[in-house]
């Protein structure tokens, strides 16, 4: 199977991503977003795969959203898109795409329902356990 992330090596739910496709078996493409910004098509693309609004798609925390202005509830999505085209921080992560479809993959567990079924046990960096030894869930 092939993967896409579109990755920031500093943010503790990409890296956890990263490392359940990994898991998973699978080396995916790794984009650093910030660095190699998906272009407009590209991005819309993925907001509208992933079943989101370009609002939803946008990171909040850590951005110059408020700065911006962004949170005007009147601003098109042209517009929005236009502010994470320049600013690639304002765009949340990561997103994941795979031959199953494209994932916000926040919470990372998101990432599970396009991947093949994954064999336990994973535990995230802060030590939650995300898939017990039995499956994808640690219910199981």
């Amino acid at each position: 199977m092939k993967a896409t992330i579109y990755h920031n090596p500093s943010c503790g739910t990409s890296r956890n991503v990263l490392a359940l496709i990994r898991h998973a078996g699978i080396e995916p493409v790794i984009v650093d977003y910030l660095t190699d910004t998906p272009s407009r098509a590209r991005l819309a693309e993925l907001i509208g795969k992933a079943g989101l609004t370009v609002r939803e798609a946008i990171r909040q925390k850590g951005t110059p959203y408020i700065e911006l202005g962004l949170d005007d509830a009147d601003l098109a999505d042209d517009q929005l898109i236009d502010a994470m085209l320049a600013h690639p921080i304002l765009i949340n992560r990561p997103f994941v795409e795979t031959d199953l479809g494209v994932r916000l993959a926040r919470p990372s567990e998101v990432v599970l329902a396009i991947l093949p079924a994954v064999v336990g046990p994973f535990v995230k960096e802060d030590g939650e356990l995300v898939i017990g030894e039995h499956g994808n869930s640690p219910a199981s």
